[in-house]
Order: C-alpha cells, then structure tokens, then sequence
C-alpha cells in the first residue's frame, strides 16, 4: 500500500473522506468491500462487479486454502488473474473461519489445529502459514491471523484471545514480505473497553499501514456495536486506514462511518440477496411475499439499478416462486449496488460538508427492524 490521505472531515463527528492507494490505483473511502469468500462474489460476474461500482472485494484465506490450495491460485498467476478480477482484493486471515467451521479446533500459542469442514482433514493453521498462503494469494491487502470470540464472552476468555492476538499479530509482521502487498492488524477485545484500548495501543505500537477492528456484529447489540466503536476508533492512527469487519447492514453502514470508519464488509447484501430479502430506501422488504404477486413498481424507486430499471417486483417475485436463477442474481445485483451507492452517497456528502444532514434524514426514512417472513 503506498499511503493513505484525508480529503475531507465532517463537522461533529468522526467521519471522513479518504483515499488508499496502491500499485493497483486509488480506492476510494468510504468504502463498502462485497464478499468474494471462493474467489467469487455469489451470482456475480467480475464485469457485473465493474458496472456497479464496487472497488474493492474479501476473498477469505481458509477456504481458498482447503480449496482449491494455494498453489492452484500461485501457479494460476495469484488471485487477481485465477478469478479474472481487476480491482484490489483483501484477503482475511482466516482466522473467523477456523474458529466458526471447523469441527474440531484445538487452540495453543502455536496457532490452531482444526478438521477441515469439506473432508474432516486435520491441518494447522500458524501465524506464519496464513501469510504465506496470502502472500500467494496475492491479495492487496492481507490481514493478521488473529483469535475472534464469541459473544457473550468472559472478559478471562477476552483478556486470553486479546494476548494471543497481539502476540500473533507480532509474528505476522515479522513474516510477513510480499511487495505491495499491505498487511493489517485486528483489534480484538469483545466489548470490554479497557481491553480493546490495550488491543489498539499495542497495535498502534507495531505500525502496521492500517488497523481493522475484528469481534463485532457477532450477535451484540448495536447499542454495544457503536459504544465500541466510539472507544476504538480514537485510539488508532488518523492517518491510517480504519476497517471494521463483517458489518454491512445500511444503519450500521452510516452509524460506523459516523465514528470513523473508512472500510467495511460482509456476506449481508449477496445471502439476503440470494433469500429475496432486500435493501430499500425505506427498509428490508422480503420479495417472495404475497403482497408483490401484482406490484408493477421496482424495487425500490429511487434505485438507478439495472435491476430497479429493468423489472417488476411481481416479475422477481414470480421468478423466486418459480425456482428462477435469475432471482438470486437480480436481488444480489441490487443489495450490491443500493449499498455501493449507499457508500458514494455517504462520502459526497462527507466532501460537500452535509453529512450530518445525510446522517439524519437516513434515519428518519430507513425502517430498522427484521425482515418481514415469506407468506
């Protein structure tokens, strides 16, 4: 990564406009990244990806490991040229996922010794192995191995990951040497406040060229979300880049860059996508229900989607109910770009200083709360 700059600060709060660059070129921030877990965005082509927007895409370390193996993706000229993909990539360390799908883990401060979820076949997953395997992956910008924990957690079980974190994250950057390729660390820590401004600190210590914030959107509050997010984000560098993993639900979108974000992800927007549940000016709608059967109307009609352009609601609505592919690709297409678009929104804003207008009437028009069930 060569550098990361502020072009703009919003007034009363923390959110700003920035750019990250690379050998790749510029990524803009805010910056929503879609997940591309197998070294593909689900029921998205590459050039799909171009046409909404997107910058920027995760592709995940354990399971491009598992499969199909990292030297498949070496041999194949890295991960850039395996899946035909442009734009920068992120990969995660893997470490989420080791802890998540395996079936057997066995933790120690070597790293974690787990059964593969594919074929129950056992491998051991160091520090050092998960930068080798992103350094051949080739990814723009790889992530530290680190211990993410449940929630609710003890603050002993916390306090015993956080160590574990920090220690790993040393062994990272000291193996870690691929050119141009940026490596960041994670801050951990639950939602105990004390142990996540050590986290920070320590990191802050290591100099990494940016610091995402890992343990979050793991089933707390938003409320508990937030508060941490106002505790973290003081203590990492301001001329860095911020990343807070796995949040990608729109009020958490705002609510984060609020705090100081620059950099966000999840698997949100392709899984309700591919389920019929959709983004919305005003709200989750599920597509599959009964009251759609005759709507006429787009998805949304302030969307300027090739999805909201093109076709109905009762038209997508029959194509869920009649098993149709095209369903899934559609609703993904959208969620994709209502939130890509989300993210040019939030930044323009940030630039013309009206963010905190923005902020606010988002609030008043987005209906939080679940989505409502298939009838």
């Amino acid at each position: 990564m060569n550098g990361f700059r502020i072009e703009a600060v919003s007034r009363g709060c923390g959110a700003r406009a920035g750019i990250i660059s690379t050998g790749r070129g510029d990524i803009l921030t805010p910056v929503f990244m879609p997940v591309g877990t197998k070294a593909t965005v689900k029921a998205m082509a590459p050039f799909e990806l171009q046409q909404i927007g997107a910058q920027i895409i995760l592709a995940n370390t354990y399971h491009l490991y598992l499969r199909p193996g990292r030297e498949v993706v070496r041999e194949a000229g890295g991960l850039h040229r395996f899946m035909a993909w442009p734009g920068h990539i992120l990969t995660d360390s893997g470490g989420f996922q080791v802890f998540s799908l395996s079936t057997l883990r066995e933790i120690s401060e070597e790293g974690v010794r787990f059964r593969s979820h594919i074929d129950g076949s056992e491998h051991n997953m160091t520090p050092e192995l998960s930068i080798r395997i992103q350094e051949d992956l080739g990814s723009d910008i790889a992530m530290c191995f680190d211990e993410c924990v449940r929630y609710p957690c003890t603050r002993e079980e916390s306090e015993a990951a956080l160590g574990r974190t920090l220690r790993w994250a040393e062994r990272c950057r000291a193996s870690h040497s691929r050119d141009g390729q940026a490596l960041f660390g994670i801050v951990q820590g639950s939602v105990f406040e004390d142990q996540r401004i050590r986290c920070a600190r320590e990191l802050k210590g290591m100099d990494f060229p940016g610091y995402a914030i890992g343990g979050l959107s793991v089933g707390e509050p938003h409320e508990e979300m937030y508060r941490t997010l106002d505790t973290v984000c003081p203590e990492l560098p301001s001329g860095k880049p911020r990343y807070l993993m796995g949040v990608g639900y729109p009020s958490n979108l705002v609510e984060g860059v609020a705090r100081g974000v620059d950099m966000f992800d999840c698997v949100l927007p392709t899984r309700d996508g591919r389920n019929g549940t959709l983004f919305t000016s005003y709200g989750r709608i599920n597509i599959k229900r009964r009251e759609y059967e005759k709507d006429f109307g787009p998805i949304d009609p302030e969307c300027g989607c090739y999805a909201c352009r093109n076709f109905s609601r009762a038209y997508i609505r029959h194509l869920y109910r009649s098993r149709e592919i095209l369903a899934s690709r559609l609703c993904t297409w959208h969620n994709l770009f209502f939130l890509t678009d989300l993210m040019k929104r939030i930044r323009s804003s940030i630039m013309d200083g009206t963010f905190p207008e923005f902020r606010k009437r988002f609030h008043e028009v987005f209906r939080d709360g679940a989505d409502p069930d298939d009838d």
